[in-house]
């Protein structure tokens, strides 16, 4: 009788051989074992993002950053509202919205508010708001103080000798009264006193420098990077010049920082990438663009 291939140990000693290589290519061709076939990680989960506060980031930079993030985000859906920064955390406590833009920090009377409702925030600093007082490049004076400033753009100053200057009539170039600009440099500058009467104002800062670099008796506000055009200096404001690192080390006082607030239990993750990309160097370079100071 012959013997079963089966038991001969050779044989046996192949089968096992091939079943373990076998275990060992399946085990390699498993998806879930091998790093180059890992799935992707899932997309930011798609929704509506509600923000609202803050003018002077709702004005300009907000609808820029929204339609650069929409340029790779195409099904993105970003609403923006624009009423002040306290409008902004009522909206956020109240649920009414995922972000809060604020041009000021939050109260502590805010902040209580938040807690007895058992909420707390997250909050992420985008850049800082900053003006630069400009004046034509012929013009004597190197320094002004903010008391100076105010008196100056309230119209309590009306000739240059007052200030240490040449006897002539002060020129006035401003921001138009509906630009979130008018009302941030009275409110940065001027005690949040009213401008002098009859200024000649500027839909954007390029037409004011213009005009003062063309006018030695003329003063005006800008952002930063205009105010380094020919014709026109940046003045220094109880010698603190006006750049990068005098804002971000807190000296310079025409400027405020901006935040975005979140509700930390309820961030969604739409909201959270819009922020993400502000916080990108993409996103930090549209914040300069729009006449910002990018953050630290």
């Amino acid at each position: 009788m012959k013997t079963s291939s089966c038991n001969d140990p050779l044989s046996v000693r192949r089968m096992k051989r091939w079943i373990v290589i076998g275990l060992f290519l399946l085990g390699l061709l498993s998806p879930g074992c091998s790093e180059k076939q890992q799935p992707p990680p899932p997309p930011v989960q798609q929704g509506k993002v509600v923000i609202k506060g803050s003018n002077t980031i709702g004005e300009e930079m907000g609808p820029r950053l929204i339609a650069e993030y929409k340029k790779d985000h195409p099904t993105a859906e970003l609403v923006l509202e624009s009423k002040g920064t306290a409008s902004g955390f009522t909206a956020l406590l109240a649920g009414e919205s995922d972000i809060a833009a604020a041009s000021r920090v939050v109260t502590q009377e805010e902040l209580n508010l938040a807690r007895s409702r058992g909420d707390d925030v997250n909050v992420y600093v985008i850049g800082s708001y900053s003006v630069a007082v400009v004046l034509n490049a012929a013009n004597h004076i190197t320094n002004l103080s903010r008391d100076q400033v105010r008196d100056i753009f309230t119209g309590a100053v009306q000739n240059w000798k007052e200030v240490g200057g040449s006897d002539a009539p002060v020129h006035l170039y401003i921001r138009d009264p509906i630009s979130g600009t008018y009302l941030g440099f009275r409110e940065l500058a001027m005690e949040d006193k009213p401008y002098a009467a009859n200024p000649k104002t500027f839909t954007n800062y390029d037409g004011i420098v213009q005009a003062v670099a063309q006018d030695q008796n003329g003063i005006g506000n800008s952002s930063f990077e205009p105010a380094n055009k020919a014709g026109v200096k940046a003045l220094p404001i109880r010698g603190v010049a006006p750049n990068t690192l005098s804002v971000n080390e807190g000296r310079y006082p025409f400027s405020r920082v901006l935040r975005l607030y979140t509700n930390k239990a309820k961030e969604s993750p739409p909201a959270l990438d819009f922020i993400r990309f502000i916080e990108s160097p993409s996103g930090q370079e549209i914040v300069a663009q729009m006449g910002n100071v990018p953050r630290p």
